[in-house]
């Protein structure tokens, strides 16, 4: 169980592995991984607060697979595991 509620309109998200080997059969050193930019959704915000006081919904859910913008989001350690802290903005797609 995760430790971590995001606030308003973030998102928590675990990255979802980059590539270790081309289509060919080639193995990438990590200096040659492109950054993954999927990831799935762990954890919802309440949603964003408008200026009137009024909360919008999050569009995501817990469960969701999504894709994301490439520098996206505050990374976080916690108990040995890496999240993403992103806002519901930078998420581009849910992947069906």
């Amino acid at each position: 169980m995760m430790n971590l509620k995001p606030l308003g309109d973030k998102v928590i998200v675990e990255v979802l592995g980059s590539a270790e080997k081309t289509k060919s059969g080639l193995y990438l050193p990590d200096t040659a991984q492109e950054k993954p930019q999927e990831a799935k959704v762990l954890a919802v915000g309440s949603g964003r607060v408008l200026p009137n006081g009024k909360v919008v919904p999050p569009d995501l859910k817990a469960g969701d697979i999504v894709l994301f913008g490439k520098y996206s989001g505050n990374e976080v350690t916690l108990d040995g595991k890496e999240y993403l802290i992103i806002g519901q903005d930078d998420v581009l797609a849910v992947i069906k």
